[in-house]
């Protein structure tokens, strides 16, 4: 980390093992020349290319930074927020071949990234039906259960009422009756 004229300044990633340093003064800008140079990509070029985009050349600026030989340069910068999306529009087949598969491969996770994220309403979205209609499934089945244990209960306290309410009378009633058994043909007689 390194101080000069109220700019601090650290490297916050490194690329093509050259240390890419957030400038703090105030704000958090990252300058775009040492990326540049790191992916050997003209940074003339960027510079007009952020220049040309409406959002960028909004938020471009100059900072004190040091230089690859060590040295103080004022350097056009973004804010760090905006360093992703510009790096985002670098075309791998136009940076050293040594940066080739990593920028593809930073591309691909932008890709990712931004998919999820625009995705990620939808996705719970999803979710929470899915586990709304299992939840559901279950309520029903287990409601489906319940009215039937009720009219099963129903029906045993009717019949415990019933037991409750045999007398003895009822009994001597059921032994006194004559049972015949006509199933099977003939019955015999006494």
């Amino acid at each position: 980390m390194s101080q000069t004229e109220n700019h601090v300044t650290h490297a916050v990633a490194k690329v093509n093992n050259v240390d890419i340093l957030l400038i703090e003064n105030g704000e958090k800008r990252i300058a775009i020349k040492p990326i540049c140079e790191a992916l050997g990509i003209d940074a003339k070029a960027q510079r007009e290319k952020i220049e040309r985009d409406p959002i960028l050349s909004s938020v471009r600026g100059l900072s004190t930074s040091t230089g690859a030989d060590g040295k103080q340069y004022e350097m056009v910068t973004i804010p760090f927020m905006f360093v992703f999306g510009w790096l985002f529009t670098i075309d791998p087949r136009n940076v050293k071949p040594e940066a080739a598969d990593a920028v593809t491969k930073y591309k691909l996770e932008c890709y990712k990234a931004l998919y999820e994220h625009f995705t990620i309403h939808a996705n719970f979205v999803e979710a929470r039906q899915k586990m709304i209609d299992e939840r559901l499934a279950i309520y029903d089945q287990i409601q489906s259960e319940f009215a039937s244990a009720k009219d099963k209960l129903l029906e045993a306290k009717q019949e415990l009422k019933k037991a409750r309410e045999y007398n003895f009378d009822d009994f001597k009633r059921e032994q006194l009756q004559l049972q015949i058994n006509f199933e099977g043909g003939n019955a015999n007689e006494n």
